[in-house]
């Protein structure tokens, strides 16, 4: 979500430890995996709004940022291919990205997503389906990227 290998580090270490420090508080009304992504969705959150605020971007902005780190190639190890779908990813709303990502990448459930986000299941299958063709037009249509 964040696209830079070292903030996503910095990311994922937050998330260990913001999971060791509140351990305790885990009421186990939903599985481990659920609560420990849930952080994780808002840590990432919270670097991308932190981002816009010190930049004192607009959200299109920093997915414009997030875009340039794809195109230099400099922080992404991917194909072409892989690039183009990366920056389609990037154009999509901020919900539909974060639903796509972690449908398609990370194969999470509906019913988990739902848990994580704390949006109903229907909610989220329309929101993937809208990525899924925003993204295959902007693919097919070899649009500029």
């Amino acid at each position: 979500m964040v696209i830079d290998h070292d903030e996503a580090n910095d990311v994922s270490q937050e998330v260990f430890v913001k999971v060791w420090f509140h351990l305790e508080d885990f009421r186990q009304e939903s599985g481990l995996f659920t609560w420990i992504y849930k952080i994780a969705t808002n840590e990432c959150l919270r670097v991308l709004k932190k981002k816009r605020q010190r930049f004192f971007l607009p959200i299109g902005d920093v997915e414009g940022e997030l875009a340039n780190m794809v195109s230099s190639g400099h922080h992404f190890d991917g194909d072409e291919i892989q690039k183009k779908l990366q920056l389609a990813i990037l154009k999509l709303p901020e919900k539909q990205r974060l639903v796509f990502n972690m449908k398609y990448f990370e194969d999470i459930t509906y019913e988990e997503l739902s848990a994580i986000l704390g949006t109903s299941v229907g909610a989220l299958k329309a929101s993937y389906h809208h990525a899924v063709q925003k993204i295959q037009s902007t693919l097919e249509m070899g649009e500029k990227i």
